[in-house]
């Protein structure tokens, strides 16, 4: 075997030489003093291409998504999102941990309805519930497999949303990839949320590096949160610059990912293998797909005789199977990678 082909994450990916120079280059200083030139450049420019005043670096994609949670709740509320969001499934408990809420889930399939969203929200003030100050959309959607959320249903949560008095976060830490799919702006998908989160380790090849953005207030709010969690950074600019450096040169190429996703789900069901996956949700770089719940072989087996013959995947469940692709990835190996998978399906 001359190399294993990783479609676990589109976070595995490494550093090319051309960012790897850009990080060795980066005018750096210590950002906890706010003295960092390439972190205030790539929170400018973020903040710019969201179209919100101001924006934050942070660490990881989950502590982007806590702090957010931390500056619009408080303990003891409740959060509306999408079933199997990343906030309620991914994040080991630490919306109730961290910011002390529940997550009340809704819809199916990465999505969900204004309706939905006014039907779930609690009555204000009921003396027995939880007060729902927020709801929260994760798009693309990564367990339903990278769909995106449709921006017209978008706009009816959020009407919806301001018209109860709550507070909107979009967990977009692949906005990049549903700004691909679809041909809309950055600052359009975001225009609607209080609070919007991106991650550049996430489809653009950055080594780490999440970012908020929002209004002054709540990104000063949001900081202090930052803070708290020990998310903050001294010399941070060789991460913004890697930052910097994907902006530039690895967003337009996203289409690759998202053609070579396409490839792979449509290999796999040409292949006339026993499983179930819907073609309609490829919409990105994330396929997932079930395993017959009648079946000689369960995900993680799957998954195990797979990495045997040097294709890495997830099992996100029992009988669920995830493939991201990436820049570090071909089309050839996409393709490769659906062999092996039917094979061993076949078997």
């Amino acid at each position: 075997m001359t190399s294993l082909i990783d479609l676990r994450s589109d976070t595995v990916t490494r550093p090319t030489d051309a960012m790897r120079a850009a990080m060795a280059a980066a005018p750096v200083g210590d950002d906890q003093y706010g003295e960092d030139p390439s972190t205030n450049r790539l929170q400018a420019r973020m903040a710019e291409l969201l179209g919100k005043e101001a924006a934050l670096w942070l660490p990881t994609g989950t502590m982007a998504n806590q702090v957010a949670l931390r500056t619009l709740t408080r303990p003891g509320d409740e959060v509306v999102a999408c079933r199997e969001s990343h906030a309620a499934w991914h994040e080991l408990g630490g919306a109730a941990a961290n910011a002390g809420v529940q997550i009340h889930e809704i819809g199916r399939a990465g999505v969900f309805t204004a309706d939905e969203l006014r039907a779930a929200a609690k009555p204000r003030n009921f003396p027995i519930f939880p007060t729902t100050t927020l709801v929260e959309i994760e798009n693309t959607h990564n367990r339903a497999g990278g769909v995106v959320v449709p921006q017209a249903e978008v706009l009816r949560i959020c009407a919806v949303a301001h018209e109860l008095g709550l507070a909107t976060f979009l967990d977009g830490a692949r906005l990049w990839n549903a700004s691909a799919a679809t041909g809309v702006a950055l600052h359009e998908l975001a225009a609607p949320f209080d609070l919007v989160a991106v991650a550049f380790s996430k489809g653009l090849g950055a080594p780490g590096g999440s970012l908020l953005a929002g209004s002054k207030a709540l990104i000063t709010a949001a900081h202090r949160h930052r803070q708290r969690l020990g998310g903050a950074m001294r010399q941070n600019g060789i991460f913004s610059a890697a930052a910097l450096y994907a902006l530039d040169h690895h967003l337009q190429r996203l289409s690759e990912d998202h053609a070579n996703a396409r490839v792979f789900a449509e290999r796999l069901v040409g292949s006339g293998a026993p499983l179930q996956l819907d073609l309609a949700s490829v919409q990105t770089n994330i396929v997932v797909c079930h395993l017959p719940a009648e079946g000689a072989i369960d995900a993680a087996t799957l998954s195990a005789r797979a990495r045997e013959r040097g294709v890495l995947l997830n099992a996100m469940g029992a009988r669920t199977l995830r493939a991201v692709t990436h820049l570090d990835v071909s089309r050839t190996q996409c393709e490769t990678a659906a062999q092996v998978v039917a094979h061993l399906l076949g078997r």
